[in-house]
């Protein structure tokens, strides 16, 4: 009845309801189905009151020695209800919760944050711990979850209950009746004058804990540079401020709880004292009979208890109301950088690129590329060499598509890319970078994320042009699997810094895409590893459009072309030969170097959008 990975239609709304209608859009059949199941179980405690009433007046008004003859269809009925129908009633409503909507639910909601979350431009991500997004995630479809199983198990069943129980009373003392409904308005007050603090009490805790993830994940993620820098204590003092914090705010939160309860219970024990106060007064007077007291008294004693389990499911409800509204403002922001809507699929690219005037700065006055004007030619390969900062890896950020250009267009084939899926772009390109990314996977699914459905032979053949295929079968990791199957560690941890770098070529050299980047792709190669990889480059580049960004100037020496940043323009371009005969800055840049470095590695636009 529920489809758990049923995509969302539309985006997140930010306003509550919608939101809660939004996630829970094709699960609702299956809500009102088990919210029926409920309101059964729950209308079996009033006829559970009424049967008693029955079996006390006949026993009180009967014969002894033949009350079993004369009433055993009352008797027989009595048993039949409480082993046959009210199991059923409570089984049914417990299959249809435990089996129908927990289970669907929360991957239902999860599903839909997640695929939100994923399509979030790089800066998204850049602005947050990713701890913490991951900690939203989950806080917020399972406080849906929650609270649509609260409205399920808990409101539908005392609802059927309230009701069946002032239909009963009405029966027995029409002014029982109207003082339960009295009682329930006054009830409903105490909880509306409560729930909106413990709702703003609640968002308080979740924002506090989800502080408390995203700083000790930050920290582990990060565990060797805390041992090398001997600041143990340093992030143990940071995690114990956020700890603090969040101790203090739950300890707010038990405050009102506290106060919540206690003004509850005191108020449920006036319905007892109430209820069976007038049923002994119509007794008194002849209009109620025995049955009816003790039927009173079930049902006042079972009110008072299930407002005690209502009021705590309530103020879980409106806590977790309280969770979703926190997540909400983490995960609901529109996306800053989304497909156009007629946006087309790019199914094979010829491979030209062209950088038409284009100009970006990450929003402010200075920094990144102004100005670019660049085109690369179908096959052709390009270095692009500059200082740290002369706007390297935003022109090829650009290319990918992590942000648009504010004047300008790029443009693949002739297609501007925001007439294009990113999706689809990207697939058009492989890319190798100084910072490798690895996933805690095993080597097999790190090389095959280049190209998922490639045969054991294609992944051998990759690994070894990238000069990883003999160290690969050398791995172990610390569940036995070893070779291709063994886990990688976190960020490929358990690898060195030249060993991601040949895994990551390998993933590139699978995809196989028709355009090539290369950011510093060789950079923590030996010299004899890097030699022997430059030589299976050269084979992976041919009929490729390859761009490459190198500070080490030897390994871009034999591309087509050299461009030549500074300052986030273009100021030359052309041949190794050439550009060491006009004598300019990559002139200056090779003299000084030998064969050496420019700079650092990292663009520092890029750091700085960061």
């Amino acid at each position: 009845m529920i489809d758990a990975f049923r995509p969302a239609e539309g985006p997140p709304p930010q306003r509550l309801g919608a939101f809660f209608r939004w996630s829970l859009t094709g699960a609702w059949p299956a809500l009102i189905v088990a919210g029926t199941m409920s309101a059964f179980a729950g209308s079996m405690e009033v006829v559970s009151a009424w049967l008693l009433g029955r079996v006390v007046d006949t026993a009180t008004s009967a014969d002894p020695a033949t009350v079993f003859a004369e009433h055993w269809t009352l008797l027989v009925g009595f048993v039949i209800f409480y082993l046959v129908l009210r199991p059923v009633a409570f089984g049914l409503s417990s299959s249809t919760s435990n089996l129908l909507i927990n289970p669907n639910v929360m991957p239902l909601v999860l599903s839909r944050l997640h695929r939100w979350t994923m399509g979030q431009s790089v800066t998204f991500f850049d602005n947050d711990f990713a701890g913490r997004i991951a900690q939203k995630q989950m806080q917020t479809a399972r406080a849906v979850t929650d609270v649509a199983s609260e409205m399920v198990n808990t409101v539908m069943f005392a609802l059927a209950s309230v009701i069946g129980s002032i239909a009963l009373l009405m029966g027995i003392d029409k002014w029982g009746a109207l003082a339960l409904a009295v009682w329930m308005v006054l009830y409903f007050l105490l909880i509306r004058a409560f729930l909106p603090r413990v709702r703003a009490r609640s968002k308080e805790r979740a924002s506090a804990r989800a502080m408390v993830t995203g700083q000790v994940v930050d920290t582990i993620t990060n565990i060797k540079t805390v041992k090398l820098f001997a600041h143990s204590d340093h992030e143990d003092r940071a995690a114990l401020g956020a700890m603090e914090k969040f101790r203090l705010k739950a300890r707010e939160f038990g405050v009102i709880q506290t106060w919540y309860r206690t003004t509850q219970m005191a108020f449920s024990g006036l319905l007892p004292v109430i209820l069976v106060g007038t049923a002994i007064l119509m007794w008194q007077r002849g209009q109620a009979s025995v049955g009816d007291i003790a039927a009173a008294g079930a049902v006042s004693i079972r009110i008072a208890q299930m407002s005690g389990w209502v009021s705590q499911a309530l103020m879980g409800m409106w806590g977790n109301i309280g969770e979703v509204e926190d997540g909400m403002r983490t995960l609901t922001p529109a996306h800053t950088l989304s497909d156009a809507p007629d946006a087309r699929v790019i199914t094979a690219s010829r491979g030209e690129i062209a950088f038409d005037h284009v100009s970006f700065a990450y929003g402010r006055r200075t920094g990144g590329v102004e100005d670019i004007a660049l085109t690369i030619h179908p096959g052709e390969r390009i270095g692009i060499v500059g200082a740290s900062g002369a706007g390297k890896s935003t022109l090829v950020a650009l290319l990918l598509r992590l942000y648009d250009a504010e004047k300008g267009a790029v443009l693949i084939d002739g297609q501007d890319l925001r007439g294009l899926t990113q999706e689809s772009l990207r697939r058009q390109i492989a890319m190798v970078t100084q910072e490798t990314a690895m996933f805690n996977r095993s080597a097999r699914e790190n090389i095959l994320y280049g190209r998922p459905d490639a045969t054991d032979a294609e992944l051998i053949a990759a690994a070894k042009a990238a000069e990883a295929h003999e160290f690969i079968e050398g791995l172990a990791d610390h569940t036995g699997k070893r070779g291709y199957d063994a886990a990688l560690g976190e960020r490929g941890v358990k690898l060195s810094g030249g060993q991601r770098q040949r895994v990551a070529l390998a993933r590139a050299f699978l995809k196989d895409a028709p355009i090539l980047v290369l950011d510093e792709a060789t950079s923590a190669l030996d010299s004899e590893v890097e030699a022997s990889i430059q030589q299976a480059l050269s084979r992976v580049m041919a009929g490729k459009t390859v761009l490459a960004i190198a500070h080490r100037l030897s390994t871009i020496a034999q591309m087509d072309r050299i461009v030549v940043m500074d300052q986030g323009r273009i100021v030359e371009q052309g041949s190794h030969a050439e550009l060491l005969e006009r004598g300019g800055l990559y002139a200056r840049y090779w003299n000084r170097q030998s064969g050496g470095f420019i700079g650092t590695d990292e663009d520092a636009q890029i750091e700085a959008a960061q």
